[in-house]
């Protein structure tokens, strides 16, 4: 069953490490964008790290950009490794490679789209969550069907 499912010979599983390569770099980039922004703005939780990484007058406190920033960053963390587990975890019900393609490919281009509407406000961000939510939710239901 598992033969050449997590093999460099397996389109799907080829596309998987791609855009779960992708997926990590962007979760990567979103810890040193929200220090960026912290920064900037001489923003800082810690008191430590305002004396530390801030002029004399920085204090600990709350500023919107920062904590849009800070939320983009989480929600990656609650959506990115979920998709990650499920999307192996579907490989294994041999999907055709442009479905696992077209699944795996959307799911990170509407992660990326989220995180750009999210952190300029726009009201088109839910629609960029709710895509890799079904996406998820048919994955699952592929795996459950086949291994149930």
């Amino acid at each position: 069953m598992l033969d050449g499912v997590w093999s460099l010979d397996n389109p799907a599983f080829v596309s998987f490490v791609f855009y779960s390569t992708v997926l990590c770099l962007k979760m990567l980039f979103m810890g040193p964008l929200t220090g960026h922004y912290r920064k900037s703005r001489g923003i800082f939780l810690n008191p430590e790290d305002a004396r530390a990484f801030g002029p004399p007058n920085s204090t600990c406190r709350i500023d919107p950009e920062v904590e849009r920033v800070r939320r983009a960053h989480q929600n990656d963390v609650e959506n990115i490794p979920v998709f990650i587990v499920l999307a192996s975890l579907f490989l294994l019900t041999s999907p055709s490679a442009f479905t696992a393609n077209m699944l795996f490919r959307s799911f990170t281009f509407c992660r990326v789209l989220y995180t750009i509407f999210y952190l300029r406000g726009s009201a088109l961000r839910p629609v960029f969550y709710v895509i890799p939510l079904l996406i998820c939710f048919y994955m699952s239901g592929c795996i459950l069907a086949k291994f149930w």
